[in-house]
């Protein structure tokens, strides 16, 4: 079953192949192409791991300075919006991938690409299903539909396989989490963004269910007071790490209060590599997986 639909839809991608395609980006751009780009510069490093999980090694010229994985990249040529127009043009390319905080913060930048016919778009999706229409959109963009459908297909299995492990354990049984993005604002992230699902998908509850998100972004609001105010709940305290939170556990333990909650004095208090919970790559899997394991120890892996 699973041949043939692969087969009916190589057939239907080939029967379109030939006619223009109108695609919008993130921040409003529409436009029309008629065939797949293969000069693609990406200055976001979950565009780039995006790109080569499609294949698209030879097409990928350029890559943001800040990139870490896949190994691949690592030999790519580096590119920065700090970087003059020249350095762009030079590298020939007819496609810049970018996101929306980039696009706002460099117009200058970009307009002077466009004018020079190249192509810049600002892809940032910030759910799950925003991550399968992503996807769609980038397979579409280099002629990588059915790889781009096989992605998917992937990762629904992989979520598949994450909530058949959890189904046995009852919701009572689920630990509460807190779930911090930016340690200074004592933040978490917005009930529907991909660091929310990951944690639920890996068998936790969200404690703050209740954050809004600011500026449209997966970060929310909490504040030291809101989450104290549940800190006799919280069975675990995960914190993201990286480049967007620069936190150890000590600290975290050691901050204002701290003793009032639950999962301090428990000593469950965690860091996730924020690359395995924030971007949307195939990689949420193993983000699910490492989660897992913090919230269930000694469950069925």
């Amino acid at each position: 079953m699973k041949k043939l639909f692969y087969t009916l839809l190589f057939l239907l991608l080939f029967a379109t192949s030939a006619r223009a395609e109108q695609m919008a980006d993130d921040v409003g751009t529409t436009f029309f192409f008629e065939k797949p780009y293969t000069r693609i510069i990406s200055l976001y490093a979950a565009h780039t791991e995006n790109l080569f999980n499609l294949g698209l090694d030879t097409e990928i010229i350029g890559v943001s300075k800040t990139e870490d994985y896949p190994y691949q990249a690592l030999n790519k040529p580096r590119f920065s919006t700090h970087d003059g127009v020249e350095k762009f043009l030079a590298a020939k390319p007819d496609l810049v991938l970018i996101r929306p905080m980039q696009f706002r913060g460099y117009p200058g930048l970009w307009n002077a690409l466009k004018k020079h016919g190249i192509r810049v778009l600002a892809l940032q999706p910030n759910t799950i299903d925003e991550m399968y229409k992503y996807w769609r959109k980038l397979g579409r963009l280099t002629g990588r539909e059915l790889q781009a459908e096989r992605m998917i297909g992937e990762f629904k299995e992989g979520i598949e396989t994450a909530l058949q492990r959890i189904d046995t354990i009852p919701m009572n049984e689920r630990p509460w989490v807190f779930f911090e993005s930016i340690h200074k604002k004592f933040a978490t992230f917005s009930p529907g963004s991909m660091p929310i699902f990951v944690m639920k998908t890996a068998g936790g509850r969200n404690i703050a269910a209740d954050a809004k998100p600011r500026h449209g972004t997966n970060i929310a609001s909490y504040g030291l007071e809101r989450m104290l105010h549940k800190a006799a709940k919280i069975d675990v305290y995960l914190a993201q790490y990286g480049a967007m939170n620069q936190v150890e556990v000590r600290r975290i333990m050691n901050g204002p209060a701290a003793s009032r909650i639950k999962a301090v004095r428990d000593r469950n208090v965690f860091l996730v590599d924020e690359h395995l919970v924030s971007r949307p790559t195939m990689r949420l899997l193993e983000g699910i997986n490492a989660v897992h394991r913090l919230l269930h120890p000694g469950g069925n892996h």
